[in-house]
């Protein structure tokens, strides 16, 4: 992670990063820069490896991330133990977003694909952005649904695929 006992100077390299990435993140369309560099603020980042594990099913969750750079590979087990690929994630796709939402474990397992750079934003951060700048959380909230609605109207239309058809 970008350690707060950064100097200044490296602090806001590290600000300048994350506000980059923030204008390729979807969920923060329609928010106004001075916005996103309130946002920024509250976030951190996070460099990983090819391999490393950004996180496990089942683990609890306390953070989002949103990929800055490389890809990720989001897998769930299935009841037989096996890993089923759910989809791979690139810039400007994000993961872990109910993990803000709700004090609940993870739902699946994310594995870095490749060197990644991920900008993750903590449940208390968000809980404490909402507080001190609750049109800014409005405006996060608001993203998160569109990416919540967007994955459950995927995850139906997969399921529909597979379903035998009603006679």
């Amino acid at each position: 992670m970008c350690p707060e006992s950064l100097g200044e100077r490296a602090r806001a390299e590290v600000l300048a990063t994350v506000l980059d990435s923030l204008c390729a993140i979807p969920m923060f369309d329609g928010l106004k820069t001075s916005e996103l560099k309130t946002i920024a603020r509250y976030m951190n980042c996070l460099d990983v490896g090819e391999g490393d594990v950004v996180f496990l099913e089942g683990e609890q969750g306390d953070y989002v991330c949103f990929v800055a750079s490389g890809s990720l590979q989001v897998t769930k087990t299935s009841p037989d133990g096996q890993p089923t690929v759910l989809t791979t994630l690139s810039q400007g796709e994000s993961i872990g977003e109910m993990a803000v939402i709700e004090d609940a474990p993870r739902s699946a397992n994310v594995v870095a694909l490749s060197p990644a750079r991920l900008v993750t934003l903590a449940r208390p951060d968000f809980e404490s952005l909402l507080a001190h700048h609750p049109a800014i959380g409005i405006g996060i909230l608001k993203g998160i649904a569109r990416v919540l609605s967007r994955n459950l109207r995927k995850t139906s239309g997969q399921l529909a695929e597979r379903m035998l058809p009603v006679v």
